[in-house]
């Protein structure tokens, strides 16, 4: 039988507001999705809501026997924000705490080490109407809900996450109108990316203030593949790849934002609001190491139609995507099954 090398994690991963169900008792705050489901529920995979999902919350034990007897060895998941603050911010819940405590002692009655991501995609819904990641005062509270995990948890807990595929929140909630709060708003997505960024390095500080082991970020990187080689195919790829990862990428592992990514939003008129002291936060606090989520490479060409000036200006203002002729597509996704993408 084949065996995993030693030290080799092989694990599962999810979210609060994906499995834990149970959200409106023990104290639990709403959620922008607690509120998305309220207005749209035909949004929802057969209208199942947060107050159902998967049922973790109550039947945690059993989840975690049922990992263990599948060979693993380790599990990932997020705390839900709003359990711990039901308003995000302010009077600690006391039982979403206990709770935790409880879930990362079943896991490792287990021998399963569980490694947790602190926002995924689950902005309480009271700090949403004071303007979500938009908000200086929301990176405040994130840092803060930050410092109580880490102090809570810090000592059981050896590995982190600032948060989960982070661009997700920027472009389906800001620019596309994918998710809660179905914004098309490029200055407020760029504005939101900022702050994100800067949250994550301010956790990033406090984690390495007040704890030992790891602490990360997760991003879902899509590799970029121009449709030729010709110079402007390439330089659509180029711009695309500026967007689609390294607007998170390089300011989480190096520090600091690309110089032709800052050139393209000053053009625009589109640079976030930001202060000279939290570029330094940003570079002193780089992750430790990288979690990368994979699904598909992103294919795109030169604009083959001029882009209408009185137009919202959005990373696709810059390049069309592009079809590979025979590509193998997952039928349930729409997306593009290409494995040499992870390397």
């Amino acid at each position: 039988m084949l065996q995993f090398p030693k030290g080799f994690y092989f694990g599962s991963a999810t979210s609060a507001t994906q499995s834990e169900g149970a959200s409106a008792i023990d104290g639990k705050g709403k959620n922008i999705w607690d509120i998305w489901f309220e207005q749209e529920p035909e949004k929802f995979h057969d209208r199942i809501g947060p107050k159902e999902a998967s049922g973790f919350y109550t039947q945690y034990r059993e989840d975690i026997r049922l990992l263990k007897e599948t060979g693993h060895n380790s599990c990932r998941i997020s705390i839900s924000w709003s359990r711990m603050f039901p308003t995000g911010d302010g009077e600690l819940n006391p039982l979403a705490a206990a709770h935790y405590h409880n879930v990362i002692d079943a896991f490792h009655e287990e021998g399963i080490e569980v490694m947790i991501n602190l926002f995924h995609f689950d902005m309480p819904a009271e700090l949403q109407k004071q303007g979500g990641w938009e908000s200086d005062h929301v990176v405040d509270a994130y840092v803060e809900y930050a410092r109580t995990c880490f102090s809570l948890y810090g000592k059981k807990v050896r590995h982190w996450f600032t948060f989960n595929e982070p661009i997700v929140h920027v472009e389906c909630g800001y620019l596309n109108g994918f998710h809660y709060p179905c914004r098309h708003d490029m200055k407020a997505a760029v504005q939101v990316a900022y702050h994100t960024a800067l949250a994550s390095a301010r956790a990033v500080q406090a984690f390495h203030a007040m704890c030992d082991g790891k602490i990360g970020i997760i991003l879902n990187l899509t590799p970029n593949y121009p449709s030729s080689q010709a110079k402007e195919d390439v330089e659509a790829s180029r711009i695309a790849e500026l967007f689609s990862a390294r607007s998170f990428l390089d300011p989480a592992v190096f520090g600091v934002y690309p110089k032709e990514l800052v050139e393209l939003l000053k053009e625009h008129m589109l640079l976030p609001d930001y202060e000279e002291h939290e570029l330094a936060v940003i570079k002193e606090n780089t992750v430790d190491f990288l979690g990368v989520n994979y699904y598909q490479p992103i294919r795109v060409k030169a604009k083959e139609t001029p882009v209408d000036p009185a137009a919202m200006i959005t990373p696709e203002s810059f390049y069309d995507f592009y079809e590979m002729p025979n590509r193998r597509i997952n039928p349930y996704r729409g997306w593009e099954i290409y494995p040499k993408g992870m390397y």
